[in-house]
């Protein structure tokens, strides 16, 4: 199976997927295998919601749609052009995954896939239904992956190299077990907004949707904003109003009534418009319903202190401040070649 077969193959599960890109499924003439997969998909989605509460429809649909968007012949094309790919001795890439987020670490997937290697999964509890489906399709459309995709529940063992997502101190055991093989070891990091003062309405309305989709658990969440001195909150709020039913989910309104009630008790200063709260806090991680704010003096040495912190940092929102800023309201649609935490995934698997 060469490269032009895995692209291929990717391009057709991204056709696959296209028919889950909306709240209406469609179900599309065209897609090869689809008597066999397509009503069997819609029950994983109905699966995953089920047995995790914060994988909603709306969530698992806005995650399906993006990888739809880009498995696409020219956005595959684009990514890998720059690397050269040698199949000869393909290795199996161990992959341990988060599940905060539906598909978290498809990305990491793929890439194994597509650069020649075997992939053996060890899937986090939290997200278990939708990933070795859609590998099944990807068999029937490329047989030659077959034997080549694995997942597992047990101890790792006989693989080459391995890709491991977690929190700090699940990075720190990775990093002991692990020491002996080729491996990336991803920790917690945090997303920010750096907010001037004079952003328009439309661009605080996307910053919404990086604050509340996937209800903030992603690390491409902004779960602070950096503020000047005489910063008005009331059109932060406003901005805010159109995710106010996100209040009546059970999951996030038990979360945001439990860390009112801390706050208060603790007498912490917080602002709070019934669905969401902001404190000032130096902190970069917020807990879910809050969102930290932090004042500047000055955009300069701000912009030390995101370049001293980027270790702990994987977007940074605003707008002509920053030279890798990620625009308001895209932090959750990265490209392919958008990669967590700044290590570029197949670089790393074209040398194991």
């Amino acid at each position: 199976m060469n490269l032009p077969q895995r692209i291929d193959a990717f391009v057709k599960l991204g056709d696959f997927l296209s028919q889950f890109a909306q709240d209406n499924f469609i179900k599309k003439e065209h897609i090869p295998h689809n008597d066999l997969f397509f009503d069997g998909f819609k029950h994983q989605i109905n699966l995953a919601n089920e047995h995790n509460g914060w994988f909603t429809k709306e969530n698992i649909v806005y995650a399906l749609n993006g990888w739809s968007n880009s498995l696409t012949k020219n956005n595959i094309e684009k990514w890998l052009l720059k690397y050269h790919f040698n199949n000869e001795s393909p290795k199996k890439v161990a992959i341990i995954m988060a599940g905060n987020i539906p598909l978290v670490g498809f990305h990491d997937f793929v890439s194994v896939l597509i650069s020649g290697h075997d992939v053996m999964v060890k899937q986090s509890s939290n997200d278990k239904q939708l990933l070795p489906f859609l590998a099944k399709y990807l068999e029937f459309v490329e047989p030659g992956f077959k034997g080549k995709i694995s997942f597992t529940e047990e101890k790792l063992e006989n693989f080459d190299a391995v890709i491991a997502t977690g929190s700090d101190n699940t990075a720190r055991y990775f990093e002991y077990y692990f020491k002996g093989k080729p491996s990336i070891i991803r920790k917690n990091r945090n997303s920010v907004a750096v907010l001037t003062g004079n952003e328009t309405e439309e661009e605080l309305k996307e910053l919404s949707n990086d604050i509340f989709r996937y209800y903030g658990l992603g690390c491409r969440n902004v779960s602070k904003i950096f503020i000047p001195k005489d910063y008005d909150f009331n059109q932060f709020f406003q901005a805010m109003y159109d995710w106010n039913p996100i209040i009546n989910e059970a999951k996030y309104a038990n979360n945001y009534d439990y860390n009112k009630a801390v706050y208060l008790m603790s007498e912490f200063d917080i602002l709070e418009n019934g669905f969401l709260m902001i404190k000032e806090d130096t902190n970069y991680g917020s807990p879910i319903a809050t969102v930290f704010y932090e004042y500047y003096d000055s955009i300069e040495d701000l912009k030390n202190k995101l370049e001293n912190d980027k270790e702990d940092l994987q977007c940074v929102v605003s707008k002509n401040v920053t030279s890798n800023e990620i625009p308001f309201g895209q932090t959750q649609n990265p490209q392919l070649w958008d990669y967590a935490d700044n290590v570029d995934t197949i670089e790393f698997l074209l040398t194991i």
